[in-house]
């Protein structure tokens, strides 16, 4: 647990008095791009829970804004990731209703629908299945972001199939591997 009230979460910077922003835009100005593996570090202590960030998230955010595709950031980039995933940790914060640190079933099925998905009870159990990395039958806090980036990219492939909007598609083998192989 974090000194943060209790909770076990840390804000970003929070450990640096509220300067990790201002810190790493001085390292940002000396160094061209923040490469994924600082992304990586300074996530690990942003999450408060002192466990290895997911490396995959870190990849797949840093992909949404690197926008020369060097894999890195910039620091105008970097800024953009930084409060990215200040977002993500507010948005966890609201469904981890018992401040565990972690999004069981209920509170991802309470979370994903208050996104404006409507899945069962079994699919909540494959997500919970394909994203606990820690096999504890919940999900951290990076795992809970990479989960609803693939459940996006997933649901904005499906809609282009979709053109009746009914939730329903008909392709073929091929244009299935498509979809899924434009999203792995």
């Amino acid at each position: 647990k974090s000194d943060n009230n209790g909770s076990p979460y840390a804000t970003l910077g929070e450990k640096s008095g509220g300067k990790g922003l201002y810190k790493c835009q001085k390292c940002a100005e000396r160094a061209v791009y923040i490469k994924s593996n600082v992304i990586l570090y300074i996530c690990f202590f942003s999450t408060g829970t002192w466990t290895p960030f997911n490396p995959v998230t870190v990849r797949s955010i840093i992909s949404m804004f690197d926008r020369e595709n060097k894999g890195g950031v910039n620091f105008n980039e970097f800024a953009g990731v930084w409060k990215y995933i200040t977002d993500w940790q507010n948005i966890f914060r609201t469904y981890d209703r018992d401040n565990s640190g972690f999004i069981d079933k209920n509170e991802l099925k309470q979370a994903l629908t208050g996104f404006g998905y409507r899945l069962s009870d079994q699919f909540y159990m494959t997500l919970i299945e394909k994203f606990d990395r820690q096999r504890k039958g919940q999900v951290a806090f990076d795992d809970f972001i990479q989960c609803c980036i693939v459940l996006q990219r997933l649901t904005d492939v499906f809609r282009r199939y979709d053109t009746d909007q009914d939730g329903w598609i008909q392709v073929s083998y091929e244009q299935y591997l498509s979809m899924v192989f434009n999203i792995v």
